[in-house]
């Protein structure tokens, strides 16, 4: 049995880490094993435009500990009041390496996303001239669609139509949580279509938050799905199949939130990760190729070199122990728990 594994280190394609003192709170917990990650733009006002995303960077970087190298990738929203001349000026600067679809209430902060594509169409045909890509929440938001089928839906209904009329669009699929999406993605040939898998996608389906009780601390969006969904994000992940690679999603929520009768959507993994991705790949027997899930598919996707800086991960006899949650100035937020012992340790 391999007890140590040496990877390029990795990076994160979807990361939330909000704006205050909560960014204060969770960003080193990232910056403490990832080298780069995508930095989602919903916060309350969105980041829209070049500008926005500048600053916010600036915030990110100031609430970094001074010990820590992290390199935020900065994304735009799409509302349909974008304007494609800012979002190629903020591309070419290097600002900014994708802008972000939600449709309108999809998830945490959408009120501002996408209800009518026509209306984007301009600035989706400028991004696919510069090969800017497009991340994607694939989920319709129609009352009559069931919060289980709204992924499924979306690809009909919405991206595949979309990447018709846009042929030359780079898109990323963002947490993809079915077989549908898996499928979808298997049988593109055109280069432009990529998707990202979470941590907690590979570990817990529909059960994990419903059966023998109400469980908030699993709930997200998009929710988990069947157990047959979980093993073909599972199969997936662990293939080597380059288009599929790691963005965790994470998402902090104070406890307070996530307990109230109308509880936040999102599950905080930064933490512990990488311990969870070992267990996963080594449970499938395919801990070799966690390096591309991890450290290369993403960057190639996105046209960036593989992080120069190296990652070492020891299998120990005894568990890794986390943090149950993290103190924040905004409030305890609660680490995700798997529901299995992690024994792989990040570290030397």
């Amino acid at each position: 049995m391999t007890d140590t594994l040496t990877i390029p280190r990795p990076d994160d394609w979807h990361l939330h880490l909000r704006d205050g003192d909560m960014l204060k709170g969770v960003v080193a917990h990232t910056a403490e094993h990832f080298a780069r990650a995508i930095i989602m733009p919903n916060l309350v006002p969105p980041v829209v435009t070049g500008a926005d995303a500048a600053a916010y960077r600036d915030r990110i970087l100031a609430a970094l500990p001074a010990s820590m190298t992290f390199e935020p990738l900065m994304t735009l929203y799409l509302t349909e009041a974008t304007e494609a001349d800012d979002v190629a000026q903020a591309h070419a600067s290097g600002l900014v390496k994708a802008v972000k679809l939600y449709p309108a209430g999809a998830t945490t902060n959408s009120q501002s996303g996408v209800s009518n594509f026509d209306n984007v169409q301009g600035v989706l045909e400028r991004m696919a001239e510069i090969g800017l890509p497009l991340c994607v929440h694939g989920e319709v938001t129609d009352a009559d669609i069931d919060i289980f089928d709204r992924e499924a839906v979306f690809i009909d209904r919405v991206l595949d139509p979309l990447r018709k009329r846009v042929p030359g669009l780079r898109v990323v699929m963002e947490h993809v949580t079915t077989a549908d999406a898996v499928a979808y993605v298997q049988t593109d040939t055109s280069g432009n279509l990529a998707a990202t898998i979470t941590t907690h996608h590979l570990i817990i389906n529909r059960n994990h938050i419903l059966a023998g009780g109400i469980r908030p601390h699993y709930y997200c969006l998009p929710v988990a799905k069947r157990e047959k969904h979980r093993l073909a994000l599972r199969a997936a992940a662990c293939a080597g199949d380059e288009r599929f690679f790691l963005g965790t999603d994470s998402a902090p929520h104070t406890d307070a939130a996530k307990l109230l009768p109308c509880g936040c959507a999102g599950i905080f993994t930064a933490p512990n990760t990488m311990s969870c991705l070992a267990h996963v790949f080594e449970e499938d027997g395919a801990l070799a190729r966690l390096e591309g899930f991890a450290s290369r598919n993403g960057p190639a996707f996105y046209r960036l070199p593989v992080n120069s800086e190296e990652m070492r991960l020891t299998r120990q006899s005894e568990p890794v122990r986390y943090p149950e949650l993290v103190e924040t100035g905004a409030g305890n937020v609660t680490v995700f728990d798997p529901g299995f012992d992690l024994f792989w340790r990040v570290g030397p």
